[in-house]
């Protein structure tokens, strides 16, 4: 288990076991992160991650708060990370994404317009190295859909509607756990949208299915981890 998600895992037992309920304060980093046997960076990322999610709460310059213990809450986080180590449904979805997606961007080539060049050009702008995970996710998930509507077909568009949906948690747990995660998405994207502008259906193809394959090759590292 990546040293983020044994983070997350401890302060989810300090909850379920009462040892903090709604509206407690959490230990200070340096004490937590001691008694944990986590480092203090891991531990801010959990924290990071969990307050993505609505479970902890950061008030800069009192602490870190429990927000709730509402299941819907306390889970969602935690869940990918079983549904990953569970089963392979996840990267089933990746696998998808990367059998269509590809031909999907080597088409849009071919039938994109200059205003549709221009709003996919703007997406790539907007996102700066500094985005959060919630920015990084929302421009990602306009990008692809903005390439999918650029075929003309709404089949496509449909279809890839559902299986972005599906992948939609695994893009945030990249971005909260995987370094360079922004960075990587803007630099793909951006050469993404200079084949699609060259007309060149063939980079375009190669671009995304390197985008693809990036995320999922992440995901499965993040499976085998004990």
């Amino acid at each position: 288990m990546a040293l983020t998600d044994e983070a997350i895992v401890k302060i989810k037992e300090m909850i379920t076991s009462g040892e903090l309920g709604p509206g407690d304060r959490l230990p200070k980093e340096s004490d937590l992160a001691a008694r944990l046997g986590l480092s203090r960076n891991s531990l801010r990322e959990a924290v990071k991650a969990l307050t993505l999610v609505n479970v902890l709460d950061v008030r800069h310059g009192d602490g870190t708060y429990v927000t709730s213990l509402d299941s819907a809450h306390l889970l969602d986080a935690l869940s990918f990370m079983v549904d990953l180590h569970r089963d392979d449904s996840i990267l089933q979805f990746f696998e998808v994404r990367r059998l269509l997606e590809p031909g999907v961007a080597a088409l849009a080539a071919i039938r994109i317009t200059p205003e549709q060049l221009t709003e996919l050009r703007s997406l790539v702008e907007e996102l700066t190295p500094a985005a959060d995970v919630d920015e990084l996710v929302a421009n990602d998930l306009r990008f692809h859909r903005g390439i999918a509507e650029a075929t003309g077909n709404a089949v496509v568009c449909s279809l890839l509607d559902g299986v972005s949906g599906a992948t939609q948690r695994a893009r945030v747990w990249r971005g909260v756990t995987q370094a360079g995660a922004v960075e990587r998405t803007l630099a793909e994207h951006a050469a993404i949208v200079d084949a699609l502008e060259s007309r060149d259906g063939e980079a375009a193809r190669a671009w995304m299915t390197a985008h693809i394959a990036g995320v999922e090759n992440w995901l499965r590292k993040a499976a085998e981890t004990p």
